[in-house]
């Protein structure tokens, strides 16, 4: 039974910890870039999957109860809640910066967009003939 405490242990202890990796690498993510929406996506994808290995972590040092039950969840909870809320606020920045073109490509007229995918596509098969 010792045994299987230490492993508990350990394992709890080992998802914890990379959650709070996780956490670090998002901050240094979120202060080292310099446009809204790159440090938005740091900072949503480091919070996903942060928290959620950090719970994780938390269930299993709990064991099998219904603390388990809510952390699970809040869990499924944030995993809803976070991308669609990135997204909004993605959307509102897009909406409404008027400096977006000094950040990103935009495409009025999507057979640009496909005239460079297609020529990509073909520089990409005349590749493969040369192999």
């Amino acid at each position: 039974m010792e045994t299987l405490e230490w492993i508990k242990i350990i394992v709890g202890s080992a998802f914890l910890l990379c959650g709070i990796v996780i956490f670090f690498t998002e901050l240094f993510g979120v202060f080292h870039f310099q446009y809204v929406l790159n440090r938005m996506h740091a900072a949503a994808m480091g919070d996903t999957l942060g928290i959620t290995s950090c719970l994780i972590g938390l269930m299993i040092f709990s064991g099998f109860n219904y603390t388990t039950l809510k952390i699970l969840l809040i869990i499924i909870f944030l995993w809803c809640a976070s991308p669609v809320s990135s997204h909004v606020l993605a959307r509102l920045e897009t909406a409404t910066n008027e400096n977006l073109a000094e950040h990103c490509e935009i495409y009025k007229d999507l057979s640009i967009l496909e005239q460079e995918l297609d020529s990509r596509k073909t520089a990409e098969d005349e590749k493969e003939d040369v192999l």
